[in-house]
Protein backbone atom coordinates (compact mmCIF):
# COMPACT_ATOMS: atom_id res chain seq x y z
CA UNK A 1 0.00 0.00 0.00
CA UNK A 2 2.77 2.45 0.94
CA UNK A 3 4.61 1.59 -2.25
CA UNK A 4 1.47 2.33 -4.31
CA UNK A 5 1.02 5.72 -2.63
CA UNK A 6 4.69 6.57 -3.19
CA UNK A 7 4.48 5.57 -6.85
CA UNK A 8 1.35 7.65 -7.27
CA UNK A 9 3.04 10.64 -5.64
CA UNK A 10 6.07 10.24 -7.92
CA UNK A 11 3.75 10.09 -10.93
CA UNK A 12 1.96 13.23 -9.76
CA UNK A 13 5.28 15.05 -9.32
CA UNK A 14 6.35 14.05 -12.82
CA UNK A 15 3.19 15.55 -14.30
CA UNK A 16 4.24 19.04 -13.27
CA UNK A 17 2.31 21.61 -11.28
CA UNK A 18 -1.16 20.68 -12.55
CA UNK A 19 -1.71 17.65 -10.33
CA UNK A 20 -0.54 18.35 -6.81
CA UNK A 21 -1.52 15.25 -4.84
CA UNK A 22 -2.63 11.69 -5.46
CA UNK A 23 -3.71 9.61 -2.49
CA UNK A 24 -6.44 7.04 -2.01
CA UNK A 25 -7.81 7.66 -5.54
CA UNK A 26 -8.44 11.36 -4.86
CA UNK A 27 -6.91 13.74 -7.37
CA UNK A 28 -6.39 17.43 -6.67
CA UNK A 29 -5.86 19.76 -9.63
CA UNK A 30 -5.11 23.46 -9.79
CA UNK A 31 -7.16 24.02 -12.94
CA UNK A 32 -10.81 24.90 -12.39
CA UNK A 33 -13.30 22.97 -14.53
CA UNK A 34 -14.91 24.89 -17.42
CA UNK A 35 -18.57 25.91 -17.08
CA UNK A 36 -21.04 23.07 -17.49
CA UNK A 37 -22.33 22.58 -21.01
CA UNK A 38 -26.02 22.96 -21.73
CA UNK A 39 -27.51 19.61 -22.69
CA UNK A 40 -31.02 18.91 -23.91
CA UNK A 41 -32.64 16.53 -21.44
CA UNK A 42 -34.39 13.75 -23.35
CA UNK A 43 -37.95 12.71 -22.57
CA UNK A 44 -38.12 10.53 -19.45
CA UNK A 45 -37.64 6.78 -19.77
CA UNK A 46 -39.50 4.48 -17.41
CA UNK A 47 -37.14 2.82 -14.94
CA UNK A 48 -34.19 5.08 -15.80
CA UNK A 49 -32.70 8.27 -14.39
CA UNK A 50 -31.02 10.91 -16.55
CA UNK A 51 -27.44 11.55 -15.43
CA UNK A 52 -26.34 14.98 -16.70
CA UNK A 53 -22.99 15.53 -18.37
CA UNK A 54 -19.98 16.63 -16.35
CA UNK A 55 -16.30 17.54 -16.66
CA UNK A 56 -13.91 14.69 -15.81
CA UNK A 57 -10.13 14.95 -15.31
CA UNK A 58 -8.10 12.80 -17.71
CA UNK A 59 -4.37 13.10 -18.08
CA UNK A 60 -3.68 16.80 -17.73
CA UNK A 61 -6.98 18.35 -18.78
CA UNK A 62 -10.73 18.42 -18.25
CA UNK A 63 -12.74 16.26 -20.67
CA UNK A 64 -16.51 16.49 -21.13
CA UNK A 65 -18.51 13.32 -20.42
CA UNK A 66 -21.94 13.52 -22.08
CA UNK A 67 -25.12 12.82 -20.14
CA UNK A 68 -26.60 9.34 -20.24
CA UNK A 69 -29.37 7.13 -18.89
CA UNK A 70 -28.78 4.98 -15.81
CA UNK A 71 -31.12 2.33 -14.44
CA UNK A 72 -33.02 3.66 -11.42
CA UNK A 73 -32.56 2.25 -7.94
CA UNK A 74 -35.76 2.14 -5.90
CA UNK A 75 -35.54 4.23 -2.72
CA UNK A 76 -32.46 6.15 -3.93
CA UNK A 77 -31.73 9.37 -5.77
CA UNK A 78 -28.73 10.06 -7.97
CA UNK A 79 -26.31 12.82 -6.96
CA UNK A 80 -24.44 13.96 -10.07
CA UNK A 81 -20.64 14.37 -10.08
CA UNK A 82 -19.43 17.83 -9.05
CA UNK A 83 -16.23 19.74 -8.51
CA UNK A 84 -15.32 21.39 -5.20
CA UNK A 85 -12.61 23.99 -4.61
CA UNK A 86 -10.58 23.61 -1.42
CA UNK A 87 -7.62 25.85 -0.62
CA UNK A 88 -7.02 26.79 -4.26
CA UNK A 89 -7.18 23.20 -5.48
CA UNK A 90 -10.04 21.36 -7.16
CA UNK A 91 -11.28 17.86 -6.40
CA UNK A 92 -14.12 15.93 -7.98
CA UNK A 93 -16.84 14.21 -6.00
CA UNK A 94 -17.97 11.23 -8.06
CA UNK A 95 -21.64 10.63 -8.85
CA UNK A 96 -23.39 8.29 -6.43
CA UNK A 97 -26.74 6.91 -5.37
CA UNK A 98 -27.94 8.09 -1.95
CA UNK A 99 -30.96 7.08 0.09
CA UNK A 100 -34.01 9.26 -0.25
CA UNK A 101 -35.23 11.50 2.55
CA UNK A 102 -39.02 11.74 2.17
CA UNK A 103 -39.63 14.23 5.00
CA UNK A 104 -36.50 16.23 4.14
CA UNK A 105 -35.19 16.34 7.69
CA UNK A 106 -31.64 15.45 6.65
CA UNK A 107 -31.86 11.84 7.86
CA UNK A 108 -32.11 9.15 5.12
CA UNK A 109 -35.30 7.09 5.39
CA UNK A 110 -33.36 3.91 6.22
CA UNK A 111 -31.82 5.58 9.29
CA UNK A 112 -34.83 7.67 10.35
CA UNK A 113 -36.96 6.30 13.22
CA UNK A 114 -39.94 8.29 11.87
CA UNK A 115 -39.27 8.80 8.13
CA UNK A 116 -42.69 10.26 7.32
CA UNK A 117 -43.28 12.51 10.32
CA UNK A 118 -45.26 15.51 8.90
CA UNK A 119 -44.32 17.71 11.92
CA UNK A 120 -40.62 17.61 11.08
CA UNK A 121 -39.12 20.34 8.92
Amino acid sequence: MLRTVLLAAMLAASLGSTVTSVAAATIYVQVAPPPLRVEAIPTPRRGYAWVPGYWNWRGQRHVWVAGSWMRERQGYRYDAPRWQERDGRWTQERGRWSRRDRDRDGVPNGQDRRPDDPRRN
